[in-house]
């Protein structure tokens, strides 16, 4: 017998090992061996074929060790991975590499830990111990009130010496030590909440209803579902998924932000207890490793977590959600595969027979045209869910106050410092929204006017004074917070403002107050997400401060007043996509005002209050801002209006980068008329980590190519048939199909 293995390299090839004997009974399609490959003695691949004799002449190796029993993919996760390495151009490895954890073999075993248990309660001899050794006659005592159970370590906790006097009660017969096996606590992963009825409204009866009815005809049918925010999405999913589990069918919930994981988990937890687990990657690999085998065991019904919870092994799927769906971070960037989870999920509902429901309170582009098209049936929510009302919106022209108050270092304005002591007094919630962490993202001299640059990226260097370094936000460089200027040895002036910027500035604005920073430096740690989020719900803070994570989501009803210190971060990005991003992240964080039964007032601070997607956004229009968008896109054929991929080259000399994309655009050039060739040109972030990056932006009409096999069909050909012969002398190619940003 013999086996084809594919492993997690960019080579599309497959090598082909003989198979050992003792392996014929238990190997499989879809199982994970390990196996030599060239000078590397054990590396982990996935059987893509079996076969009776060889393809190849010659000596062949044989498998060394086959890490699952049984394939860790069933038949329709198997289906989707083969769908997303063929559509995203990506070797099998490399896509069961990202979609399984690592961790996980059939010698998988959780850590054990030391229990110690009463097994003898005579009197006697109970009695001599408490004369005769007073320090074990009380540790004994312990172990009794506890139950006559309880973990070694937490006894260590109190009696430094309870490991040693254990053990001689042990010889004594009076207890035992028993190794047990750990399981992986995920408390710490959810915010506490608490339970509450889902009494669903009339509309949102309505919703549900149709969706169970695709759902018990075991059809495929994929929903947007566009809601207001506040308007009781999350409730829909909480029902659809009780619902579901009735007929012995699991549901899987993606969200776009780990940030959100802990709090909507927490929901779901109210309803299904221990049926519900987490999956994203700050859980450890024990963690996810363990939630894998129990989601293979049929342990849970519903699965919250990230992108890559689209791939778990769910049994019998009947629901999938794609939460605020318009988010770029369901596409995974780096590494390979460069799927976007909002389209996997809709091809593995497919694959199930499930029901896929995009859904949102600012629909992508995509999903708003592909409504019109009839590929999505839509459904609306237009009214906030009881008696919260949208929060009124008030627009502040930074140039007109900055002008007034002769000051063009204002942070916070007149009106919105008002609304915030008013809000501190009442003893209300406020959150700030800045999209830029750090202290000052911009390091000028004074003297020559040169910008602290990192010197691996074409990124400038930001001040973050907690620290007292500058660091790079793309490669990580980091150093000391360089007092002179490096050309010319002036005076280093700060740019620009970061959170914790704007967390001094409040501070000192209202002394006492009680601010919570939340972004990326403050949510490094694991559990940090939670306990920011519980601190906050519990009323130990007046002030929620972070960058877009707060953004959407979250359901805080002590919450009135939302401000946004400054709404023009991003606007003006060299990306397609930057006005439509700029719209629903303002649209989004004003939603997070008045979702009790408290009226929300929402603050948007910006020097371009005429720009359509901050207009339009203020006045929480969707419906006039994607008109404008829309008409744009179609005048410059950008997506929605067409299939789009995108070739990156890399490599650490500029000329030799500029060079091949040069040739490279003029071959692709002469092999097609049927498709729009842009570039080659330098990306906007022309370097990142040392390598030199220009792009070819490869577009496709969608009048004249429905599904985009004309796209498709001339990538497979060029960069998979070939097995990418374009990529040489040091110059990486990466091809992203349907990308969500240019930079």
């Amino acid at each position: 017998m013999f086996a084809d293995v594919s492993f997690p390299i960019s080579s599309w090839k497959t090598f082909t090992y003989s198979v050992p004997s003792d392996f014929h009974s238990i190997i499989q399609i879809g199982c994970r061996v390990i196996a030599p490959l060239g000078n590397r003695r054990k590396v982990q691949g996935v059987v893509v074929g079996i076969n009776k004799t060889p393809k190849f002449k010659g000596g062949l190796q044989p498998i060394y060790e086959i890490m699952d029993d049984t394939p860790i993919l069933d038949e329709t996760l198997w289906k989707l991975i083969c769908w997303v390495s063929n559509y995203y151009l990506t070797p099998l490895g490399q896509v069961v590499r990202s979609a399984v954890p690592s961790e996980i073999s059939r010698d998988f075993h959780t850590s054990s830990i030391l229990k110690v248990n009463i097994i003898s309660k005579d009197k006697r001899i109970i009695e001599k111990l408490e004369k005769t050794a007073p320090r074990q006659y009380e540790i004994y005592q312990t172990i009794y009130n506890l139950g006559g159970s309880a973990l070694l370590k937490n006894i260590s906790n109190v009696y430094p010496t309870a490991r040693t006097i254990c053990r001689i009660l042990e010889k004594k017969k009076l207890i035992s030590i028993d190794k047990v096996s750990k399981e992986p606590t995920l408390e710490n992963l959810q915010v506490n909440r608490i339970r509450s009825p889902i009494n669903l409204t009339k509309a949102q009866q309505n919703i549900a209803n149709k969706i169970m009815s695709s759902i018990q005809n075991k059809d495929y049918s994929p929903y947007l579902l566009h809601g207001v925010t506040g308007s009781g999405k999350t409730e829909i999913y909480i029902h659809l998924a009780k619902e579901i589990e009735k007929l012995d069918k699991t549901s899987i919930i993606l969200l776009p932000e780990i940030a959100l994981t802990p709090q909507i988990a927490g929901r779901f937890y109210s309803t299904f207890k221990d049926r519900i687990a987490v999956w994203h990657s700050r859980m450890t690999g024990t963690e996810r490793s363990w939630v894998w085998r129990q989601i293979c065991g049929g342990k849970y019904s519903v699965i919250v977590g990230a992108r890559s919870a689209v791939f778990t092994p769910m049994k019998n799927l009947g629901l999938i959600v794609v939460d605020e769906e318009q988010e770029s971070s369901f596409k995974q960037q780096s590494p390979a595969p460069r799927y976007h989870a909002r389209d996997v999920a809709l091809m593995r509902a497919k694959i199930s027979n499930a029901v896929a429901i995009l859904s949102g309170a600012t629909p992508s582009l995509e999903s708003f045209y592909n409504q019109f098209e009839g590929k999505l049936e839509y459904l609306q929510l237009s009214s906030r869910f009881g008696n919260a009302i949208y929060p009124k919106v008030h627009v502040v022209d930074l140039k007109k106050e900055r002008k007034k108050r002769e000051n063009h270092s204002i942070i916070f304005s007149q009106l919105l410092s008002e609304k915030i002591a008013d809000r501190l007094d009442r003893k209300e919630q406020i959150i700030l929204l800045q999209n830029r962490r750090g202290f000052s993202p911009v390091l000028i001299c004074e003297n020559c006017e040169e910008i602290q640059m990192c010197f691996n990226c074409q990124i400038t260097l930001t001040f973050h004074k907690s620290e007292n370094k500058v660091k790079c936000h793309y490669c990580d460089y980091c150093k000391p917070f360089p007092v002179l200027c490096r050309q010319c040895t002036g005076v280093l002036r700060l740019g620009g403002t970061g959170t914790q910027k704007v967390e001094e500035i409040l501070l000192r604005m209202f002394p006492g107050v009680k601010c919570l920073r939340m972004d990326l430096d403050t949510t490094r740690r694991k559990g940090s997400y939670t306990s920011i989020l519980n601190q906050f719900s519990s009323g130990e803070y007046d002030i929620l401060l972070g960058t877009q994570m707060i953004a959407k989501g979250l359901d805080f009803p002590n919450v009135t007043l939302v401000g946004v210190v400054n709404a023009d971060t991003g606007l003006f990005l060299p990306d397609f996509r930057a006005g439509e991003r700029t719209f629903q992240l303002i649209y989004q964080v004003a939603g997070r005002s008045g979702r009790g039964n408290k009226p929300g007032e929402a603050v948007i601070q910006t020097s371009y209050p005429d720009d359509p997607a901050i207009k339009f956004a203020c006045q929480l229009d969707i419906e006039n801002y994607y008109k404008v968008c829309m008409n744009e896109r179609e005048e410059l054929m950008y997506p929605p209006f067409s299939w789009m991929a995108r070739l990156e080259l890399s490599g650490l000399e500029q000329q030799g980068v500029k060079l091949r994309a040069m040739n490279l655009a003029k071959d692709l050039q002469e092999k097609t008329k049927l498709l729009e060739i842009i570039g080659p040109a330098p990306c906007p972030l022309e370097r990142i980590r040392g390598r030199f990056r220009y792009q070819v932006i490869l577009k496709s009409r969608k009048d004249s190519d429905k599904n985009g096999q004309q796209l498709r069909g001339f990538l497979e050909n060029n960069f998979r048939k070939t097995d990418n012969k374009y990529e040489h002398s040091g110059v990486k190619i990466n091809v992203d199909v349907d990308p969500v940003s240019l930079l």
